[in-house]
């Protein structure tokens, strides 16, 4: 998906292609086009300061959804070793929407689980576009109440437009899995850690996310509802989206503001797909920082950190 380009990167993949070009030619040629590329270069980084620091809501979604982005399953595979998948929700089947099982972060055992988007058509039909089914996230609770039993933590990572809203998946009760996560995970008695690593879209990606520490990654976007959807609600327009977008306030840096998150992620310079191992290096640092100060709290000051920091959401500044 590296050929994937967004309108908006389009003047500085163009440069880059072109810096690349330069290089190439003059290894083949044998010519020193040494200066030449040091000035291209310069021009490219400043090009890329001035892209990525003025993005609007909609772009910052554009980078959220963008196909080589890290998932779920990267990050595992460069945070973490000795992973051990685990399926099925003992009650009706395998969702392949979330990915979950034991590993180890940092020489310790975790639970990790997460959504898992695909890289293609047939991987997206076989993930269902990250969209769970009441098995995903009877799984998942599955998975961090095993966690509770053996006293290991939760690394959640939330990549989702939103829970499947079929037919089946209402039969099966996905508003009760959903609330019955969000019921448990209040009370689980270890440490729980999310991150909103892509798409975080509405009570789909709410089921993951009741945790001591909520990280975003920082063009990652969190709303009740994605800018199509509410767009199409509002003007029954969805080309509206980039204005929905605007209000919905979904960026890193507003819910920061809000303290629906605790921590702004850093990303590489143009996002996550551009460099996923540099994204990877970056969050890892803030797992290890706070999983280190979760693990020194006792249990019920655990739980009631927990309480307070849900209950002071959607107070006004000020009040």
């Amino acid at each position: 998906m590296a050929n994937f380009v967004l309108d908006f990167e389009q003047t500085v993949v163009e440069l880059e292609e072109k810096i690349k070009e330069l290089k190439q030619f003059g290894a083949q040629e044998k010519v020193d086009f040494l200066e030449e590329i040091k000035k291209l270069e310069k021009k490219a980084a400043k090009l890329r300061k001035e892209v990525y620091s003025h993005l609007t809501p909609w772009q910052r979604t554009q980078l959220a959804r963008h196909p080589g982005r890290p998932y779920t399953l990267d990050f595992i595979r460069a945070l973490m070793t000795d992973f051990v998948e685990l399926a099925g929700d003992r009650l009706f089947g395998e969702d392949h929407a979330i990915v979950g099982g034991l590993a180890k972060f940092d020489g310790q055992p975790v639970v990790v689980i997460g959504h898992q988007k695909g890289r293609d058509t047939k991987e997206n039909l076989f993930r269902n576009f990250a969209m769970p089914h009441p098995e995903g996230y009877r799984k998942a609770l599955r998975l961090m109440k095993l966690g509770e039993k053996f006293g290991k933590p939760i690394i959640n990572f939330i990549d989702t437009p939103g829970a499947y809203p079929g037919i089946g998946a209402e039969e099966r009760g996905q508003a009760v899995a959903i609330a019955r996560n969000l019921r448990e995970m209040s009370e689980l008695k270890v440490p729980i850690i999310s991150v909103i690593s892509g798409e975080g879209g509405s009570g789909g990606a709410l089921a993951l996310g009741v945790a001591d520490v909520v990280l975003m990654l920082e063009y990652a976007i969190y709303s009740v509802i994605t800018p199509e959807g509410c767009a199409a609600i509002l003007w029954r327009d969805r080309g509206k989206a980039p204005e929905a977008a605007q209000a919905l306030g979904l960026t890193a840096q507003i819910l920061k503001g809000l303290d629906v998150i605790d921590e702004i992620v850093p990303e590489p310079v143009g996002g996550a797909h551009r460099d996923p191992v540099g994204a990877a290096t970056s969050l890892k640092g803030y797992l290890v920082k706070h999983l280190k100060a979760l693990q020194k709290l006792e249990v019920s000051k655990l739980l009631e950190r927990r309480y307070e920091k849900f209950r002071r959401m959607g107070k006004m500044k000020g009040d």
